[in-house]
């Protein structure tokens, strides 16, 4: 996830995932979630089917790949489903006999028993900053879309979630514009081959990366003075909003506030590292039950009032191999299917177990010991840089190589953190040796997990 610049208080990133769409204030309770699984002790998709279906009002699922388990676990359910293309293989589907095997091969088995509603084409492409996969990432929408239509399928949607990292400013929210040199050359097309296919531009709103001491109430949708746009002679009680039309802002500046919004992830962690602020049961619980009730009030934003927000919130469970304690705990539910709080889905409105309930509890900090990790805001692009040149400088890095005790979870992020600690602790310990031009972060909690071994 990349830094926004959002607001006055910026913004980004998440499971649980908002997509808004015009409906009427009459439709019923629609909520989605985002199923991560980057964790070694989640239970079987057929059960995650089956505690979904029947003990939550949940009847959207966002997944990050296109996992066949998962696919055919929702297989003849009312659940529909949002499956991802990969960031790798961007450039690949954007010829279109690749993009006719990535649907022969993902969507043509499993559909339409299994309800796929729409494909994620790459994850907060732009936050990368790699000009090959932003080249490619119309080129491969649209290829996608032309498989669909070629195989005789019409009713799967095709977009791509981005950060709020896209905007150049948004304070306040009717100023909201996209990144200079984005605006005509990337997003006009994207939001027109939005327009042309009546799909949904999904963006990714996170007050949690926003808020301060004094706008911890704005950001969770307590009561508070709230923030005027002077422009619009609007006032804003809550930040999700105020993203939302930062958003809306900059999409009517280029002619497309007729195209839809999907809110792709947001979510409130209900643990951390001692010194975060603002993370805890209750607040996580205060932010995600006032957001889908917020949402399914069809009272709409501001700038986009009377509108019924389709919701998928971050995330399904807590996820024990994330990098760090927050993203470990931005789960509702425990790998036990255990509610972390009740936020509001569970059917008839009764928790199956007390609540609120204790989050995953973190390592306890270790006198004295301390761990370098990569800042949540970190892009992949930098992260990847950090692991060239902290391998390149001599430090061992065979734990993260294939068959390492660290190369899973086989991700950017995850290495990474094995590869920033490591640098640290061979050159002093010292707060500057986890800069990384400041995409690193000290932390006092041990961030080691099953057989992967952090150095103190």
């Amino acid at each position: 996830m990349a830094k926004p610049l959002l607001l006055r208080y910026p913004i980004i990133f998440t499971i649980y995932t908002l997509f808004i769409t015009h409906q009427s204030t009459a439709a019923r309770l629609s909520i989605g979630i985002n199923y991560g699984t980057v964790a070694d002790n989640l239970p079987p998709p057929s059960q995650v089917a089956n505690f979904i279906q029947s003990q939550t009002a949940i009847d959207k699922v966002k997944i990050f790949d296109a996992n066949p388990d998962i696919l055919r676990a929702f297989a003849d359910s009312n659940v529909s489903i949002t499956v991802a293309v990969a960031n790798a293989d961007i450039p690949a589907v954007a010829k279109l006999p690749a993009a006719q095997s990535w649907v022969a091969n993902n969507i043509l088995p499993f559909f339409p028993q299994s309800r796929i509603r729409r494909i994620a084409v790459g994850n907060e492409v732009i936050a990368t900053s790699d000009k090959t996969l932003i080249a490619h990432l119309l080129p491969a929408m649209k290829c996608l879309h032309s498989a669909l239509n070629g195989a005789g399928i019409t009713n799967i949607e095709v977009s791509s979630p981005h950060s709020m990292g896209i905007l150049s400013t948004s304070d306040p929210p009717s100023s909201g514009r996209f990144r200079r040199g984005y605006n005509q050359a990337i997003f006009a097309p994207i939001l027109d081959f939005h327009r042309q296919t009546k799909t949904p531009f999904m963006v990714s709103p996170y007050p949690f990366f926003g808020f301060t001491d004094k706008t911890l109430n704005y950001a969770l949708f307590n009561p508070n003075g709230g923030v005027f746009d002077e422009t619009t002679g609007l006032n804003y009680t809550n930040m999700f909003d105020a993203q939302l039309d930062a958003v809306y802002s900059a999409m009517k500046r280029l002619g497309y506030d007729d195209v839809d919004i999907v809110v792709a992830e947001t979510g409130w962690p209900s643990a951390g590292d001692p010194d975060q602020p603002g993370i805890s049961v209750d607040k996580a619980a205060s932010y995600n039950g006032n957001l889908i009730r917020h949402v399914n009030s069809g009272k709409g934003t501001p700038l986009m009032p009377n509108r019924t927000f389709e919701t998928y919130v971050f995330s399904l469970f807590n996820e024990d191999l994330k990098p760090s304690n927050s993203e470990r705990n931005f789960g509702l539910f425990r790998p036990d299917l255990s509610p972390v709080y009740d936020a509001g889905i569970l059917r008839n409105g009764q928790s199956i177990a007390p609540t609120p309930a204790s989050p995953t509890a973190p390592s306890p900090p270790n006198s004295g010991n301390k761990w370098c990790v990569p800042k949540q805001d970190a892009s992949d692009e930098a992260l990847q840089a950090n692991i060239d040149f902290v391998c390149d400088s001599g430090v061992d890095c065979t734990p993260i190589q294939n068959n390492g005790p660290c190369f899973e979870p086989d991700t950017v992020r995850s290495h990474a953190s094995f590869a920033m600690n490591a640098y640290f602790q061979a050159n002093g310990r010292n707060d500057y040796d986890c800069d990384f031009t400041n995409t690193g972060v000290i932390t006092m909690v041990d961030p080691s997990y099953k057989e992967c071994k952090f150095l103190d």
